[in-house]
């Protein structure tokens, strides 16, 4: 899980600490629309609206905000249709590229997408061809400080949960997807302040990056990451510590 950990991490300390909330928002107000289309417009009902609002709230999305998502997606507003396409494809070195997006115009999309792999050392492949190296899993983040492994590792275990790591100042606890939102809540409920929890898709196995070849990569992924219709893009990169540090 390491290479997922670490380019969410960078991720977030952008959205934070730069211009790229807008654009975050943006991203969070197409999933709550879409998830609220899929699965209505009540998350105690819709897991995947549920997930949604919490990284809103997290985001510290206005609830006006929020709540007009979701009337569009229920149609209560008018709004654009989205729909939800998956891209895969290679970045330099052969790394595997899972992109999920959520597009009004596939056209559009697809051929951005291309170009955005081309100019940075990439390719577009065919659908299924990298997606038998990801399986889908739930991820919970949760604050490190003033905790110990035991604690956590003993608290993941009983609520249910596949595995624990330790990634910088931060535990992360992953889960079979359709168990994310009980493990959390009994993370919760045992005293843990969980920061955010979501879906990923998580290689079976990572490729070390190092050097050159690094950089390429982490410049693809944030191209990519930049682009309005990508919601979000998964690789099997272990980016090298050298490499990170650069980007953040």
């Amino acid at each position: 899980m390491a290479g997922h950990n670490k380019w969410s991490q960078i991720k977030r300390k952008k959205a934070v600490n730069d211009q790229k909330r807008g654009q975050m928002f943006t991203k969070l107000i197409r999933e709550l629309t879409v998830a609220a289309r899929e699965g209505g417009g009540d998350p105690n009902f819709n897991p995947r609206l549920r997930l949604g609002v919490d990284a809103a709230k997290a985001a510290n999305m206005p609830q006006e905000n929020i709540d007009r998502a979701i009337k569009r997606g229920t149609g209560e507003l008018e709004g654009v249709t989205y729909e939800e396409v998956v891209y895969e494809g290679y970045g330099p070195g052969g790394v595997a590229l899972y992109i999920e997006t959520l597009t009004d115009n596939q056209k559009r999309t697809v051929a951005e997408v291309r170009h955005l792999l081309d100019k940075n050392g990439g390719n577009l492949g065919t659908a299924g061809s990298v997606a038998w190296q990801f399986d889908r899993k739930g991820m919970i983040y949760i604050g490190g400080a003033g905790l110990d492994e035991d604690t956590v590792f003993e608290a993941a275990v009983d609520a249910g949960a596949e595995d624990v790591s330790r990634e910088a100042e931060e535990y992360v606890v992953s889960t079979e997807p359709g168990d994310l939102h009980e493990v959390r809540r009994a993370l919760g409920a045992a005293g843990l302040a969980v920061e955010s929890a979501h879906l990923a898709m998580v290689a079976r196995n990572e490729v070390g990056v190092t050097g050159k070849s690094g950089e390429r990569i982490l410049r693809l992924l944030e191209a990519l990451d930049d682009h309005d219709d990508v919601q979000q893009v998964y690789s099997n990169a272990d980016l090298d510590e050298s490499v990170l540090a650069r980007a953040l």
